[in-house]
């Protein structure tokens, strides 16, 4: 019986214009009669899937930039925090390169360099981040890092940022977030890891839990649970990784596919 669905945002419960479908706040209904816990697992800020699913706050598990902070009733479960030093040498390989814009993520805040002109990407930063502060310099930020991303307005992530951290690849956890963001973990510090942390916290099983992802900072999701779905429209290399397929974000995939755990008294 599967006890815990995770599912990413962007591009697998989000549609194509990032609208929640419909009939969510029903079949979240029917999750809860059947004691079944449901969990956004997301490269977005914690408040920012808060401000999406505020009614939520109390129910749903928060699994927050990447899987490097877990939330549950307000309260942190446990975080991956990187090394400033680090950090600060991860975004010296790239602050004098135009077009590549930086972001800091705090526990509480995120934060964007002044000089790099930010307003350019505020639009886009606003769909993953809420508590948003404009900053001189990263060093005298009071918060630790616990992922460090870039952004490229041209869509051109893979080719344009991702390369540049080769360096890092098998020190860090760097991951193609979508076309447009790279993020920077720490090692190990990924969705996945997020999955088992949780499931081992709460006894579960792999066979007990379902995930749902479409990009590659969803990869890991993939072989931490028995019902791994990759999305229609996913990027084909996590296709590939999933034991499942589920119809795209347009179709709203994910609520069709809990309809089925139902239907089929998998939940």
């Amino acid at each position: 019986m599967i006890k815990l669905i995770f599912s990413d945002m962007d591009g697998t419960l989000l549609d194509e214009n990032g609208q929640l479908p419909a009939e969510f706040d029903a079949v979240m209904g029917q999750l809860q009669e059947r004691g079944v816990q449901f969990a956004p697992a997301s490269g977005r800020q914690y408040f920012s899937l808060l401000k999406s699913f505020h009614k939520y706050e109390d129910q749903f598990i928060f699994v927050s930039d990447n899987g490097t902070i877990v939330r549950q009733h307000g309260k942190e479960l446990f975080s991956d925090i990187i090394e400033r030093d680090t950090a600060r040498e991860i975004f010296n390989l790239v602050n004098d390169i135009d077009g590549i814009y930086n972001v800091f993520c705090g526990k509480e805040t995120v934060y964007l360099l002044k000089r790099k002109n930010p307003e350019i990407q505020m639009d886009e930063l606003k769909k993953y981040f809420r508590a948003v502060e404009i900053v001189d310099s990263f060093d005298d930020i009071p918060e630790e890092p616990i992922k460090v991303s870039f952004f490229t307005p041209d869509a051109d992530a893979a080719e344009k940022i991702y390369p540049l951290f080769a360096p890092y690849y098998d020190s860090m956890q760097v991951v193609l977030a979508s076309a447009f963001w790279v993020d920077v973990t720490n090692k190990g510090a990924n969705k996945g890891m997020a999955v088992k942390a949780l499931q081992e916290r709460l006894g579960l099983k792999p066979e007990e839990c379902a995930v749902f992802g479409d990009y590659m900072n969803d990869l890991e999701m993939m072989g931490a649970a028995y019902y791994s779905y990759a999305m229609e429209n996913a990027y084909p290399p996590l296709k590939e990784a999933a034991r499942f397929i589920a119809p795209s974000n347009a179709e709203h995939g994910v609520m069709k596919t809990i309809k089925e755990f139902i239907a089929q008294g998998l939940c």
